[in-house]
């Protein structure tokens, strides 16, 4: 079925919205401004030529519903009216193309064709004994785990180069560093530059023109709770998904010199931050530079001496001058016709104050040329408490941040680390629940009283203090390759029936063809093929004890992964110094920006270099002489996904995981309406874990913490914002219900997958692929509502093909002798293995966590 495109167009009156009248007028210095006292304006937009149509429409692609996309609870509902440029309909099954979801395809999350049954057993002979790779956890990480990089060198020597890339770098100047890919501010680097940018819990936009102000300039919009479209029907519960509006140009940073013509550009482009600059038409220097920094607690606009418009396309009711909070600060209260309550201060850099005076009900302007920074806040509410927080921290800003790491033992503390500009306050910055559960005593002191909504992860709290330090007390040190859980930790001990049916179902896996399931056109498949083979490898030798059979299976498994790191694959990877990264050949090859699922665009790279590295931690595990041929293929593959540190000049610092929101943005170089996105928290945990693993393999014991590290907030993130207990208090309580979030954008969630809408498909996304690390991240309470939810009462084995196995593995996390006694029943059919998955490891994991005692 083919999406229907709705269009919807509102007319807007404004004849119960007179209003008093309107007032103007000259002001010569701030002083003035302030004796004048409040300017009252008038909110009838004809006053200022406006034709009383708000344009405000939204396309939205369904196949089934109508959506009122539209809020009816919000004060002022007019000024909700406004486009919400992202639809929730395409995410539909039926509505898939791979043209409108940024590189995205239908296809399952694994091979879906069928794998032969092995014709003959594998051949095995006598192992030559080999002396293990230490599987002792590194305790103690006495210096900064980020500090030193993973190499400075050249990637891998078998791993091409070449200086292009499809996608332009749009905007970007002043930067030979690698660039990173996957950040927020993507959407001012990439397509049109129109698409919203998420500071958190802020959002900011590029205005060129549009809107009720007609203003060029960068848009500032905060979202309340009450303002979220919940559909396809609002009153469900659970519902399928919320979306916030875009769109909405509560505040707007503009000048004189702005208009037609100008250019976005952007500079220090960092994993937590960048600067937009709003460039004149014919200018080379920008008239406004906006310093993005996650959470920040201003939205900061420095001026370079032009003359500044604060224009608003909710219309302005009130302008209050009021008293200087300290020396040099120029301080207005603005009071919208939304009825928000926004603090603007001014800055100068010679002292002389900001005095504005209002031109119309659209627009506040200066008398002429300023140089230095108007900081815009919203003050919930209007309570003083809250303003005197603000004043406190106003004139300083962020300008980027830096991490820094330490672990001792099972606890790791990490740091954010803000530099700073301004008249030197310190600074007020906005911490999400996940910040807040983990603050070390001292960062939780300067918690203030200031709470605003972000748009997926509940309340942002504002925080005074330039670094904040977080504790994670319980790091998954004890977790290796054995099965796992939180109650007795890593088990090695099977029963001899247990160990007896491992071999068995080794000795078949094993003999399949390793090389043709590897040797594909996809690097995600190939990588799959390659882990899973590993994961039987280890369960044979370690937890069955037969290492005959598991030396045959290792000497194909190194056979076939000797094709990537000889990088001789179908699609062989490249090292592209436009952005700074290793990606597939294959969209080079074909034009096809989604092939292997966007690769080439830097989608999903931790997912799929999670297998490849899981791999090789097992490989080498058995055999350390393998290592020093290919430690630096994977190691490669981190740094272009994890590296730590600025120091490396050939990647971006975390590409793929977002240290201030806690797990990692799987979209790369696409624009979307809706932000950044995470489909997979599990494959997200997995490369966490498989570069931990391989830390441990070759003695690395920072890189081994920095994985312990990332599971631990991983596990804190995914509790609070994906995996939803029924006791969640940062997603809606109407949408709790569906148990994972299924896609959570920057700016919606959405229950549902890429690929399609089944419950298993949206539940088990979050599960693939079972491993160690599995009943660490996924609480056994969050499994056992999930299961009662979806699966219970033999819905689970109406379940088709491999997902009843991805089911069953996961119940072993809650229900091991279930699950093994599912696996290992005389009517068990491998249709129920999907291709990234072989039997030997299901057994292995429900015998290891007690499902064969």
């Amino acid at each position: 079925m083919r999406p229907c495109i709705v269009l919807v167009f509102l007319q807007i009156s404004w004849s119960a919205y007179a209003g008093p009248a309107f007032v103007k007028g000259p002001a010569v210095s701030p002083n003035d401004v302030l004796a004048a006292g409040p300017q009252s304006l008038s909110s009838n937009p004809t006053a200022n030529g406006n034709t009383g149509v708000s344009n405000a429409y939204h396309c939205l692609a369904q196949s089934e519903h109508s959506v009122s996309m539209f809020p009816t609870s919000h004060p002022n509902d007019m000024f909700a009216l406004v486009a919400i440029l992202a639809s929730l309909g395409p995410l539909r099954q039926d509505n898939l193309t791979k043209e409108g979801h940024n590189g995205r395809t239908s296809a399952q999350p694994f091979a879906t064709t069928s794998i032969p049954t092995p014709t003959s057993t594998l051949a095995v002979k006598k192992a030559t004994p080999v002396l293990l790779a230490a599987q002792a956890s590194s305790s103690a990480a006495s210096s900064d785990i980020f500090r030193e990089p993973i190499s400075t060198g050249v990637p891998a020597s078998d791993i091409g180069s070449r200086s292009d890339h499809p996608v332009p770098r749009k905007g970007i100047s002043g930067q030979t560093e690698p660039k990173s890919t996957n950040k927020f501010y993507a959407n001012f680097i990439l397509g049109n530059q129109t698409n919203s940018v998420w500071t958190q819990p802020f959002s900011l936009q590029f205005s060129q023109g549009s809107g009720n102000a007609k203003s060029w300039g960068m848009s500032v919009s905060h979202i309340e709770a009450d303002q979220r479209v919940f559909g396809p029907s609002a009153t469900d519960n659970p519902v399928e998904y919320y979306v916030n509006p875009v769109g909405i140009q509560s505040i707007i940073f503009s000048a004189a010199e702005l208009g037609p013509g100008m250019t976005l550009a952007t500079d220090s482009l960092t994993a937590f931050s960048a600067n937009a600059n709003l460039i004149p038409r014919d200018a080379s220097s920008p008239a406004i530079t906006l310093p993005l920094v996650q959470g920040m607690g201003f939205v900061t606009a420095v001026y370079h001496s032009v003359t500044p418009f604060i224009d608003s396309g909710i219309f302005f009711r009130t302008i209050t001058p009021l008293p200087s909070p300290k020396p040099n600060v120029t301080k207005y209260k603005i009071l919208l016709e939304d009825g928000n309550t926004w603090l603007l201060y001014a800055t100068a850099s010679n002292g002389s104050g900001l005095a504005l005076t209002a031109a119309s009900n659209t627009r506040l302007q200066a008398a002429g040329p300023f140089e230095g920074t108007i900081q815009i806040a919203k003050n919930p509410g209007d309570v003083a408490s809250q303003e005197e927080s603000y004043d406190a921290a106003a004139g300083a800003y962020p300008t980027t941040a830096s991490l820094s790491a330490f672990v001792d033992g099972s606890i790791g503390s990490y740091t954010l680390s803000w530099a700073k500009a301004g008249n030197g306050a310190p600074l007020l910055m906005f911490a999400l629940p996940h910040h807040i559960q983990s603050m070390a005593a001292t960062t939780s002191a300067g918690k203030t009283t200031i709470q605003l909504q972000t748009t997926v992860k509940g309340l942002a709290t504002g925080v005074i203090g330039d670094f904040w330090t977080m504790i994670e007390p319980d790091l998954p040190t004890s977790i290796g390759f054995a099965p796992w859980n939180p109650t007795s930790g890593s088990t090695e001990a099977i029963s001899v029936a247990g160990q007896q049916r491992i071999v068995a179902a080794g000795s078949s896996d094993l003999s399949q063809d390793m090389d043709a399931q590897s040797n594909l056109n996809s690097m995600y498949y190939s990588g799959k093929a390659l882990s899973k083979f590993a994961s039987a490898i280890y369960a044979v030798h370690d937890l069955a004890g037969n290492r005959d059979l598991a030396q045959a299976g290792l000497n194909k498994l190194k056979g076939a992964f000797a094709r990537f790191a000889s990088n001789t694959q179908q699609f062989p990877l490249v090292y592209e110094s436009a952005w700074g990264g290793v990606v597939s050949t294959a969209s080079y090859a074909t034009g096809d920006s989604g092939v292997d699922f966007g690769n080439t665009y830097y989608n999903d790279h931790h997912f799929h270099w999670s297998y490849f590295i899981h791999a090789a931690a097992i490989i080498g595990y058995l055999d350390p002489s393998w290592i020093p041929a290919n430690k630096d293929w994977v190691n490669t593959l981190i740094r272009d996904a994890a590296n730590p540190s600025p120091a490396d000049p050939y990647f971006p610092v975390s590409r793929s995981f977002d240290w201030f929101h806690g797990h990692s943005w799987a979209k790369g170089l696409f624009d979307s309406g809706d932000g950044k996105d995470e489909e997979s928290t599990s494959e997200d945990a997995l490369f966490s874990y498989a570069m931990k693993m391989w830390g441990r393999t070759i003695g690395d014991g920072a890189m081994e913490a920095r994985g312990n590290l990332m599971l631990a907030v991983q596990k804190r993130a995914f509790q609070n914002y994906f995996l939803m207990e029924s006791g969640n208090v940062n997603q809606p309580e109407n949408f709790i219900g569906n148990k994972v979030t299924g896609i959570l954008f920057e700016n919606k969630c959405d229950h549902v997958t890429y690929f399609g809408a089944n419950p298993e498909y949206i539940e088990g996304i979050h599960m693939i692929p079972i491993n160690p690390s599995s009943g660490y991240i996924r609480n056994q309470k969050f499994i056992k509502e999930e299961w009662a939810t979806y699966f219970d009462n033999g819905r689970v084995d109406q379940v088709a093909g491999g997902w009843r196995g991805i089911l069953y593995s996961n119940l072993a996390l809650i229900d091991p002798k279930a699950a093994y006694d599912w696996f290992s029943g005389p009517n068990f059919d491998q249709q129920y293995l999907d291709g990234g998955a072989t039997l030997t490891w299901y057994l292995a994991l429900s015998a290891g966590l007690g499902g064969s005692a």
